[in-house]
C-alpha cells in the first residue's frame, strides 16, 4: 500500500536528541495541527536535507506509512529562521516554554490558524523583544482565550487587586511599552498557569 503524503507549512516546536539514523522534530501546522516528523541522518552525521532548528518556519513534504501517527521527511525547506532567539537565554527559555505548551496540547481544528499566527507573532517577538517573560505571558493568555476558556471572566478577577491592573496592561498593551518588574510578571504567570492547570484541559509542561 503506498504511503500517505502531505505538503505543509509548519513551525518547528520540538527538536529531540538524534538517534543513529534519525533526527526527530515536533511540528505545528495550521492545516494539520501537531505532527511528529523524522528526518534521516547520513552516515557522516549530517542530515541529507536542510536541517531545521527550533522556532524555524518550514515548507515540508512528509510521508507516512502508519496513517499519520509518524511522518518521515521527504523534503524540507526553511522559510524563516529565528537564530536570534538562541542568543538570549531568557528568550530561549520562554520560547521553548510556549512551544512545549503547543506541543503538549491538541489544538482544536478551528483554532489552528489562530495558533499559527500566535506562534509567528510570539517567535518574532522573542527574537527581538527585551522582555521575553512578558511575551510568554501574553501568548499563554491568548492561547487559552482562543481555545475558548474564560480567562478574562474567571482568571483575571482572581489576580490580587494590587496586581490586576498591571496584569491587564501586560495582556493588552504592546510589549515595547511595558517595563513591569520581573518578579511581578513571574507571579502573574504562575497564577495563570495554576488556573489553567486546575480549571482547563490545557497541559502546562
Amino acid at each position: 500500500m503506498p504511503g500517505q503524503t502531505l505538503t505543509t507549512e509548519a513551525f518547528v516546536i520540538e527538536k529531540r536528541p538524534p538517534t543513529d539514523a534519525f533526527q526527530t522534530f515536533g511540528l505545528f501546522s495550521a492545516e494539520h495541527g501537531n505532527l511528529l516528523a523524522l528526518q534521516r541522518i547520513s552516515k557522516r552525521g549530517a542530515s541529507t536535507l536542510s536541517a531545521p532548528d527550533l522556532f524555524d518556519e518550514v515548507h515540508a513534504m512528509l510521508e507516512s506509512s502508519n496513517q499519520g501517527r509518524t511522518w518521515f521527511v521527504k523534503d524540507i525547506r526553511i522559510a524563516t529562521r529565528r537564530a536570534a532567539i538562541g542568543r538570549s537565554y531568557d528568550a530561549l527559555l520562554s520560547a521553548s516554554a510556549l512551544a512545549a505548551v503547543i506541543g503538549r496540547n491538541q489544538v482544536h481544528e478551528e483554532s489552528r490558524e489562530n495558533v499559527a499566527l500566535l506562534l509567528r507573532t510570539a517567535f518574532d517577538a522573542f527574537a527581538t523583544a527585551a522582555r521575553p517573560d512578558v511575551v510568554y505571558l501574553k501568548s499563554l493568555y491568548v492561547f487559552a482565550r482562543d481555545e475558548g476558556y474564560p480567562v478574562k471572566q474567571e482568571w483575571m478577577p482572581s489576580v490580587p487587586e494590587q496586581e490586576r491592573v498591571l496584569a491587564a496592561g501586560i495582556i493588552n498593551r504592546p510589549v515595547a511599552e511595558q517595563h513591569p518588574p520581573a518578579q511581578v510578571v513571574a507571579r502573574i504567570r504562575r497564577s495563570l498557569e495554576d488556573y489553567l492547570a486546575s480549571n482547563t484541559e490545557i497541559v502546562i509542561p
